[in-house]
C-alpha cells in the first residue's frame, strides 16, 4: 500500500516538475513570439517583463512548481520511511495541491480575460490597446502543440493520482 501511495505521490511531483521543463526548452520561442506579436500591434516589445509577464521557466514558473513536487516528494518518503504522521502531512500536502492545482486549471481557462484585467489595473494605455488573446495565442504558438496534451494530461495526473493517493490509505 505505501509503495502504491508513493507511486502515486511521485506522479503528481513528477507532473508539477513538468511546468517549468516545458518552459526552460521552449519558453524562448514563446516570448519571441509574443514580442512578434506586439510588434505587429504596434507595442514596445519590452511591456512584457516591464510587467513581469513570462513564458519561460523564470521566477514563479520555476520555484512553485518545484517546491510543490519538492513538499509532495517528501511526504512521499515520508510514507516510504514509515514515519507515523505521514499520512496526516500527505493530506496536508496533496490537500493544498488539488487546491493549487484547481487555481492552475482556473488560470488557464481565464487567462485572456485577467491578462486584460491586469493590464488594465496598470493604467498603461499602451497596455489597454493590447489585442491580449492575439498575443497569448502567439506565445502559445511558440510551444509545440503537443504541449496541450501534456498540459491536460497533468491536470488529470494531479487530481486523479493526488485523489487516489488520499483515499487509497482508507479504503486499506
Amino acid at each position: 500500500m505505501n509503495a502504491f501511495v508513493t507511486a502515486l505521490q511521485l506522479s503528481v511531483a513528477a507532473a508539477f516538475v513538468s511546468i517549468p521543463v516545458v518552459r526552460a526548452r521552449f519558453g524562448a520561442t514563446a516570448t519571441a513570439a509574443a514580442r512578434a506579436e506586439l510588434d505587429r500591434q504596434g507595442v514596445r516589445t519590452t511591456v512584457l517583463e516591464e510587467n513581469g509577464m513570462r513564458f519561460d521557466a523564470g521566477g514563479h514558473e520555476t520555484w512553485a512548481p518545484v517546491a510543490i513536487a519538492s513538499a509532495v516528494g517528501a511526504t512521499a518518503a515520508l510514507g516510504l520511511a514509515g514515519v507515523a504522521w505521514a499520512g496526516t502531512a500527505s493530506w496536508i500536502v496533496l490537500g493544498l495541491v488539488l487546491a493549487i492545482n484547481l487555481v492552475i486549471l482556473y488560470s488557464n481557462l481565464t487567462a485572456t480575460s485577467s491578462v486584460r484585467a491586469a493590464f488594465a489595473r496598470k493604467g498603461d494605455p499602451e497596455l489597454a490597446r493590447i489585442d491580449v488573446a492575439a498575443l497569448l495565442k502567439a506565445a502559445e504558438s511558440g510551444f509545440p502543440r503537443w504541449v496541450w496534451v501534456l498540459q491536460n494530461a497533468r491536470h488529470v495526473v494531479v487530481f486523479g493520482a493526488a485523489a487516489l493517493a488520499l483515499i487509497t490509505p482508507a479504503l486499506g
